[in-house]
């Protein structure tokens, strides 16, 4: 196929996407507010903040600053409509809140055991001959073993974690099948566990991303499905007719990851070439097709249920999941320029590099219309400050990488710290901060027990975003300034390395400060865990009271 063709393809696409687009305006597809945005609210709820994270003062001030822009509409024959379904709500997240609790309990362990292996191997970078005493511990093991515990551990624990106990809510059911997910959790973890220790004697695949023995990722594979289960049953006894575009995300996720999987560690199957377009055709899809789609799946569901306010477009938030579906499926392939691959493919995977812009927007003006008159919020809202945060990196990564993909930029970008600062962007930036503000809101409805020390997650939160900026600023400039002077040929190779030592030093400062606000949260979360601290009892999930306050309910 050539160029041209997919160049002139990808435009007739891209002008009939527009014309659909217009049309659909027209029609008034996109008018405020349409029904099947209302699905995730109670009858006369809407209007009702929702934010078990924040203190009862917080919480009164959230309410304060949303009822400026919209009164909540309550008469007598509502209240008693939305008594009944709150009650509903909460004993579908009681069936949901040990298998949660055990998730997010160990993708806390893998965050910290993760920032410990990652920091370690940054200040190896110019440090190269610190701990080396052991071979494990040597930059090339243990920066996979950070990659992986990343990759497996904290990423799915909290996404799954977060999916288990969404999906009830979302459909107004209890959770079916929850032991097949402990035993699924338990496999994977154990999975893990072996596969970390292989990485760690040397014994490996040899593919980024796909390290862990392909006999060790059966484990994996077992697990996932057994997790899977649960969704799948859940599901067939749903009590709502209409999916919300939270579960399409969700579902959409949790069938591309085992497709990539499978495909990627099939043994014998992928050879030279083919195995190197493979590897990141995998390892880009599993950010695009796994943790995206999850973590859009909790924006859209956490932030119109803190402000009380419907997603502004549903119709646009269902253009961004077909969008992100239709084109991110090969701009992998950029990562492959100048090398030995056809030259149809590269064009391919640049071409719909740039055209996920298109999910990207939708998304951007979605969350910006939703959240138009209630930025004050972010002052009250812990959960949504993390929230709105992580779908401000969402847009910025998405831009980068479809800039990124450009030959121009990419011959500059390509083989440099950049792509690792742009990694991070999407997988940290974006990801980990949703992650974080969909647990402050989930943990207090499992545990039956507020954050006792709310200025904690202040604390959390400044960290992490302050390191993660001197983490993510410095590579960049360092990175692109590694790319010009291996670019040069008049400078030896060596010049790019010196180059790069003061941003590598300014990585490890701030993925130290990055990993002190982990072990703050981590530290947080194990004294919830233990009801230590301050009482301030919230919704009673985990631990049923002997009376529930008519007040607890309507916070639910």
């Amino acid at each position: 196929m050539e160029t041209i063709t997919i160049l002139l393809f990808s435009f007739v696409l891209s002008v009939t996407g527009l014309f659909v687009f217009i049309w659909s305006l027209r029609k008034k597809l996109f008018d405020d507010n349409p029904a099947a945005a209302n699905v995730i609210f109670s009858e006369g709820e809407i209007g009702r903040i929702e934010e078990p994270a924040a203190t009862p003062a917080q919480r009164a001030s959230l309410q304060k600053t949303v009822d400026a822009t919209h009164l909540p509409l309550a008469h007598a024959g509502q209240e008693a409509a939305l008594k009944e379904e709150l009650e509903e709500r909460l004993q579908a997240d009681r069936s949901t809140a040990l298998v949660t609790f055990v998730f997010l309990s160990c993708a806390v362990v893998w965050l910290v055991l993760a920032s410990v292996a990652g920091l370690t191997s940054s200040i190896k970078l110019h440090e190269p001959d610190w701990l080396t005493a052991q071979s494990w511990l040597t930059f090339g093991r243990l920066r996979t073993i950070h990659l992986n515990a990343v990759a497996y551990g904290w990423a799915p624990m909290a996404a799954l974690g977060i999916a288990i106990w969404m999906l009830p809510r979302l459909l107004k059911t209890r959770l079916m099948g929850g032991r097949f997910a402990m035993l699924g959790v338990m496999l994977w973890n154990a999975g893990l566990i072996a596969g970390l220790g292989c990485i760690a004697v040397g014994l490996t695949d040899g593919l980024e991303w796909l390290e862990i023995p392909w006999q060790v990722d059966i484990l994996l594979v077992i697990g996932g499905a057994l997790v899977a289960l649960p969704l799948v049953f859940t599901l067939q006894n749903r009590r709502v007719k209409h999916l919300y575009v939270s579960i399409w995300y969700m579902g959409a996720a949790l069938f591309w990851f085992p497709t990539l999987f499978l495909i990627g560690n099939m043994p014998g199957l992928h050879f030279g070439v083919e195995q190197a377009t493979m590897n990141w055709w995998f390892g880009h899809n599993v950010l695009g097709l796994f943790y995206t789609p999850m973590a859009l799946a909790c924006v859209y569901y956490f932030l119109p249920k803190i402000i009380g306010r419907p997603v502004q477009s549903y119709n646009l938030s269902l253009l961004g999941f077909w969008a992100l579906a239709f084109f991110y499926g090969q701009v992998g392939g950029h990562h492959l320029i100048g090398g030995p691959v056809p030259s149809w493919l590269i064009t391919l995977s640049i071409v719909q590099s740039v055209m996920m812009v298109v999910p990207v927007i939708s998304f951007s003006v979605n969350q910006h219309l939703t959240m138009r008159g209630h930025f004050k919020t972010l002052i009250h809202s812990p959960t949504l400050r993390f929230i709105v945060l992580g779908g401000m990196m969402y847009t910025l990564s998405s831009i980068q990488g479809s800039l990124e993909a450009l030959r121009s930029i990419n011959t500059v970008a390509h083989f440099t710290h950049f792509t690792v600062a742009h990694a991070h962007l999407g997988l940290y930036g974006f990801f980990s901060m949703v992650m974080f503000g969909a647990i402050y809101f989930v943990m207090p409805r499992v545990m039956a027990w507020e954050w006792p020390y709310p200025k904690l997650i202040a604390v959390h939160f400044w960290l992490v975003v302050v390191g993660f900026a001197i983490y993510f600023i410095g590579l960049s400039i360092g990175g692109w300034l590694q790319g010009l002077a291996m670019l040069d040929a008049t400078k030896p190779f060596m010049e790019s390395v010196r180059v790069t030592m003061p941003y590598l030093q300014s990585r490890s400062v701030g993925g130290a400060i990055m990993t002190l606000g982990h072990l703050v949260f981590a530290f947080h979360f194990v004294t919830m865990a233990l009801r230590h601290g301050p009482q301030r009892i919230g919704a009673a999930l985990f631990h049923k009271p002997a009376a529930m306050p008519a007040a607890t309910l309507a916070g639910a």
